[in-house]
């Protein structure tokens, strides 16, 4: 059933071009000619997801197939939803306006935790069973990937199956599986069984928890042999002749990231303890400059962007990003359009390469310190310092530079009230150091923005046993930060720490949180990313209608003993190197980045990595 959106029902939304489709490069097929139908959903608004580059990747990778017809899906806003429950709408794709309960596969990606509601409040405006064993013959398989997805337990009971890692390979080999199970025309739990075959998928309903009585867990158990026992990640080699497509959608409205992105290269050599995007994506894997420019110049044609930028998890490092800008500016120049830098690390600030990028307009630079002392930055490895920083920005200032956003966390591991202070000192020093350029060198009205988010462990990195501040602690030493900061210069923003508290429940949550997500759905929690729904209550009375303590999760401090919830799933860092981190972080000691020396994290098992040259 195709359903046209009645205009009387857009006219009366906020931005209704987020329903509409029919963008520059989208891909219409005629349904009728294809074998699978998949839909690719983003649980959050269109102009989030549509700035999402791996969604881009793998939307046209799959419409590459001839088989294969991939639509996209996103959260309605709550205006759309009372339209659409109104008039009993069900959740549709953007590309055919079909209701998605109709499709072969309805795949989820995980990027930030406070989105689980919306899968929950999506599957529900499709007519999907919420639990996994409900759904019946004749309902889509549920799929999901993406960085949350290396814990997958607290969607156990929701996801069909997870693919661990690199999405270009896995699910075209899931894609290949489906057509030879519907050619058998087997059952369903014949699919699912199919598919756990295929290296990095895991189907939770495979394994067992078994739980100790005081609730953590006593060990994670395969239904049979058959299943693996450590279900491993995939990862993409050869980023030269990985996918990548030659144009991706160009949408009526204005999305957070309205440009081309150029992803150079995939992994981080850094090892700073906190991040886990750090852990999950090693090995480090580079694009060639010579590749690099004829994507950006492919995807200049068909879409007319008049901007590119470069994403990686820290550009800096790009061993050839001399060569490659150096070509990018003649590139954008001849085709008078804009070149974006990312944040660079600020012991590698090239001024010279700021001074070409932004020769008519000197927007803000961005640095993250990330802490405000010196002794927390080598607890979470960050290795730079405050004499790098106050450099960088004296050599800002003096070319012209008077914006600078300056982003810290608080809550890190072994921090007291004197490191919270050091953030405001180095603040201010930022004011001093303007203010030490001679006038005539100098822009006028500085402007210095601290941010704090708060920190909260995850798995995969050397924090994963600490204990989380609780909200009570994370907002005396925002307020506390707040009274130290006396320069009209400087603005303070801060993160929500209700929020913070809850992505820490489920970041480190097992598989019991399925049943909380869907007590919290019943209550209309949803978009609780966005502050103007989060509703901290309803959550906390879920957690008590289901008789689970979320503080269980987020305030004691684990055995390195102790089973995970991810324990059976495998990045290819060991436990043993996030031991030695863990231990040498409470020491204060530094690792060195893997260029400088291997560290053994145990990443080498997969080969085809800058660090293992």
């Amino acid at each position: 059933m195709s359903q046209k959106i009645d205009d009387r029902i857009l006219n009366n939304v906020q931005k209704p071009t987020r329903y509409i489709g029919n963008e520059w490069n989208s891909v219409h097929k005629d349904p009728k000619q294809v074998d699978i139908r998949f839909a690719f959903c983003f649980p959050d608004v269109y102009e989030v997801g549509m700035s999402h580059l791996g969604m881009k990747i793998l939307y046209h990778m799959l419409n590459d197939r001839d088989d294969v017809y991939c639509e996209r899906v996103f959260a309605p806003w709550v205006d759309m939803e009372e339209k659409m429950r109104e008039n009993n709408i069900p959740l549709f794709a953007l590309e055919s306006g079909d209701a998605i309960v109709n499709f072969d596969f309805v795949g989820f990606t995980l990027q930030y935790e406070m989105s689980y509601s919306n899968i929950l409040n999506m599957l529900d405006l499709a007519g999907i069973p919420f639990l996994s064993t409900e759904r019946e013959e004749h309902h889509p398989f549920v799929c999901a990937g993406g960085p949350c997805a290396y814990n997958p337990e607290p969607l156990a009971e929701i996801i069909d199956f997870f693919m661990m890692g690199e999405g270009e390979e896995v699910l075209n080999e899931v894609m290949d599986v489906y057509l030879q199970w519907k050619r058998s025309k087997g059952t369903r739990i014949e699919f699912l069984d199919m598919v756990s075959q295929i290296e990095g998928v895991y189907v939770p309903q495979f394994y067992n928890v078994i739980y100790n009585t005081d609730g953590t867990i006593n060990k994670i158990e395969r239904a049979a042999e058959k299943y693996p026992g450590k279900i491993r990640k995939r990862i993409i080699k050869d980023l030269d002749n990985a996918y990548f497509p030659e144009k991706i959608i160009v949408p009526f409205m204005e999305i957070v990231h309205d440009r081309i992105m150029l992803e150079i290269f995939r992994g981080c050599t850094r090892g700073c303890r906190f991040c886990q995007a750090g852990m999950i994506y090693r090995p480090v894997r580079e694009r060639t400059p010579e590749r690099l420019l004829q994507i950006a110049q492919a995807l200049q044609k068909s879409t007319g962007y008049e901007e590119i930028s470069l994403s990686s998890l820290s550009t800096s490092d790009y061993r050839a990003l001399e060569d490659l800008t150096q070509q990018l500016i003649e590139m954008t120049e001849k085709e008078k359009i804009n070149l974006s830098l990312p944040s660079l690390r600020i012991d590698s600030f090239s001024l010279d390469l700021m001074e070409k990028v932004q020769k008519v307009r000197k927007s803000g630079l961005t640095f993250a310190p990330e802490a405000g002392t010196q002794r927390i930055r080598d607890v979470i490895n960050k290795g730079v310092t405050e004499e790098d920083l106050i450099k960088s920005v004296t050599l800002a200032f003096e070319g012209g530079w008077n914006n600078v956003k300056l982003y810290f966390m608080i809550g890190l591991p072994t921090e007291t009230m004197e490191d919270v202070e050091g953030i405001a000192d180095l603040a201010h020093k930022v004011v001093n150091a303007y203010y030490s350029v001679p006038k005539e060198k100098r822009n006028k009205g500085l402007n210095v923005t601290i941010s704090t988010s708060s920190f909260v462990p995850k798995a995969f990195t050397p924090f994963q046993w600490q204990a989380q501040d609780t909200i009570e602690q994370l907002k005396e030493k925002q307020m506390h930060l707040k009274s130290r900061i006396k320069s009209k210069q400087i603005t303070y923003n801060w993160h929500e720490s209700h929020v913070s508290f809850l992505e820490g429940v489920f970041a480190r949550g097992d598989r019991k949180l399925s049943k909380v997500l869907i007590q919290a759905h019943k209550k209309g929690c949803k978009f609780d990313g966005w502050n103007e729904h989060f509703k901290f209550e309803k959550w906390m009375e879920a957690f008590e209608e289901c008789e689970i303590d979320p503080l269980f999760y987020t305030s004691r401090t684990r055995e390195h003993s102790e089973v995970l919830p991810w324990d059976h799933i495998d990045v290819g860092v060991t436990k043993k190197f996030l031991i030695k981190e863990a231990e040498k972080a409470l020491k204060g000691e530094t690792t060195p980045h893997c260029r400088q020396n291997c560290t053994g994290c145990g990443v080498t098992i997969f080969g085809g990595g800058v660090c293992v040259e």
